[in-house]
């Protein structure tokens, strides 16, 4: 009898691989997302939904006006209510863009949004159904002519598809919008990393929305718009050439219908016109006839240098909606009652053929702590970034400047230490974070130059600030020597000239006069923050409550 053929190993290790659904993955690595923490968590959560909200009303045109409400149900329970008065959702969307991950719009798109992966509110949903087991409960209509859909989601893990637990149409007495409602496990605290934190720096740089917040100790804290004005509307734009890596290069290649490599160029590169295309071509020593599909690896590495070799005009803006260096300074004179402030905008830039802008303002003095070290405010597309500081392309870009050039003390490494408060925002195409959580800006090095330039142009105006202002104190300090002099002076003259009284306080006044006239005016350069809100500036701090 033969004996049993052994089978390999090989394929009995086959027998057990199979596909990975994204929300299985997620289900088990939820921290990627943002969710390692019950603080974090309730924050993520909040944060996704605020900033789809956003997102929505400003594609609309609306003026956007969000209430968002906290309730705690139980000890490290609550539930998250955020409603908007958006344009809606079409019906047949609502299961899929709450309920499925990796579904939308904005990762198509070039142009500036504060959601890009399609991750994001369906990740809040995932970590509700882990953590309470409850259903999603969504309620959209999208004018008052149509019914207002209430539906109940889960999402299917195995499949990466959405579970309707229930479907209805409701009673609503908005006539446009959306309302969120998650059932999760999580922790209110307040401090830097909170949710009062968050809503507050959204509406330093949104100053056209209305926040509508309620705690879960009932308080209820409004941040009215201070604008009837929406930001300019960012239009979709073609990748610029600069950047470009090989890999997407001939992706685009093989699927363009363009018939020549010059066509190619303009119709698919944004700042190409038909000199450049041509001009890039022979920098590259291929033909502009060439057929796109006919490119091979090598010869697509010749284009790349051809672009290299080529000027190009820089990306267009109209694609990009920064803060402005306007909004960024009265931003931080609604915080921070200081005596100096400077904002500045850089030129757009390019990393990986996507257009961004770098923007930074400085708060210095006033009522700042000058032994702490710098505060630092990272914003992204207009959303605030509370957590991975360390990590984040921002901070290596603030520890590598030499703030001892302009005033500031810094040891190697680490912050510097002042009364300065630093915002950083980067408005772009597509923001490189460094995780599907979106907390911090990956380390490419044309972010970290733009980063470092906008920074230096900031610290040369705060140098000339502060040796303005130290000047002006050693000024004083001498001045208050002389004047210490002046009485004895006078009475020394008083004595030698055999002087009345009276013409002995003449001379003393006159002595202090032709101080003033040869040294000159004395500058009084500390200005008065008329925009400076109290009550506002204390909102997200943490209370002797929550310290003890």
């Amino acid at each position: 009898m033969a004996e049993k053929e052994d089978v390999p190993i090989a394929i009995e290790l086959a027998k057990k691989q199979r596909d990975i659904s994204i929300a299985s993955f997620f289900e088990k690595n939820r921290h990627l997302l943002g969710f390692d923490n019950p603080r974090k968590s309730l924050l993520t959560t909040i944060k996704e939904a605020v900033d789809n909200s956003l997102d929505a009303c400003e594609e609309a045109g609306i003026l956007p006006e969000i209430n968002i409400e906290v309730i705690e149900m139980a000890e490290n329970k609550f539930r998250v209510i955020v409603e908007d008065n958006g344009p809606g959702i079409v019906k047949k969307q609502i299961p899929n863009i709450f309920a499925k991950l990796l579904y939308g719009s904005k990762f198509f798109k070039l142009s500036q949004s504060r959601g890009q992966q399609g991750i994001g509110i369906s990740a809040s949903v995932l970590y509700a159904q882990l953590t309470t087991g409850k259903p999603a409960r969504i309620t959209s209509r999208i004018s008052k002519k149509h019914d207002a859909h209430y539906y109940e989601l889960h999402i299917d893990t195995q499949n990466n598809k959405p579970q309707i637990i229930k479907e209805d149409v409701v009673e609503w007495n908005k006539e446009h919008g959306t309302r969120i409602e998650l059932d999760l496990e999580g922790s209110y605290q307040k401090g830097d990393q909170s949710v009062d934190q968050y809503l507050k720096q959204t509406a330093i740089v949104n100053p056209h929305v209305t926040l509508i917040y309620t705690n879960p100790k009932a308080e209820q804290i409004i941040f009215p718009k201070a604008s009837e004005q929406l930001p300019k509307k960012p239009v979709e734009i073609k990748p610029h050439p600069y950047g470009i890596e090989i890999g997407i290069l001939l992706s685009m290649l093989k699927m363009t219908e363009a018939r020549t490599l010059q066509s190619f160029l303009m119709n698919e590169f944004s700042r190409v016109g038909y000199g450049t295309a041509k001009l890039i071509c022979e920098n590259a020593a291929l033909l502009p006839k060439t057929k796109p599909k006919d490119i091979s690896r090598e010869a697509a590495e010749k284009l790349i240098e051809g672009i290299k070799k080529t000027k190009i005009i820089s990306p267009p803006v109209d694609c990009i909606s920064p803060i402005g260096q306007e909004l960024l300074e009265k931003g931080l004179k609604k915080e921070i009652n200081a005596e100096f402030y400077t904002a500045i905008t850089r030129p757009p830039a390019v990393y990986r053929g996507n257009p961004f802008i770098v923007e930074a303002g400085i708060a210095y003095g006033g009522q700042q702590n000058a032994e702490e070290s710098m505060h630092l405010l990272r914003y992204a597309n207009r959303v605030p970034l509370l957590y991975q500081q360390g990590a984040c392309a921002v901070t290596k870009s603030v520890l590598n400047t030499a703030w001892r050039n302009y005033g500031l003390s810094q040891s190697r490494g680490a912050l510097p230490i002042g009364p300065v408060t630093l915002v950083v925002h980067i408005a772009s195409v597509w923001v490189p974070f460094t995780s599907e959580s979106k907390e911090a800006i990956a380390h490419y090095p044309e972010i970290i130059k733009e980063i470092k330039l906008a920074l230096q142009e900031c610290g040369r105006k705060l140098a000339s600030y502060v040796g303005k202002k130290r000047r002006i104190q050693f000024e004083s300090k001498k001045r208050d020597y002389i004047r210490l002099f002046i009485p004895h002076v006078g009475e020394a003259l008083k004595e030698l000239l055999t002087l009345k009284e009276s013409d002995e306080k003449k001379v003393e006044e006159l002595l202090a006069q032709i101080l003033e006239k040869k040294r000159g005016k004395l500058e009084n350069i500390e200005a008065k923050n008329l925009e400076y809100d109290e009550e506002f500036a204390k909102i997200g701090e943490e209370d002797e409550e929550d310290k003890e």
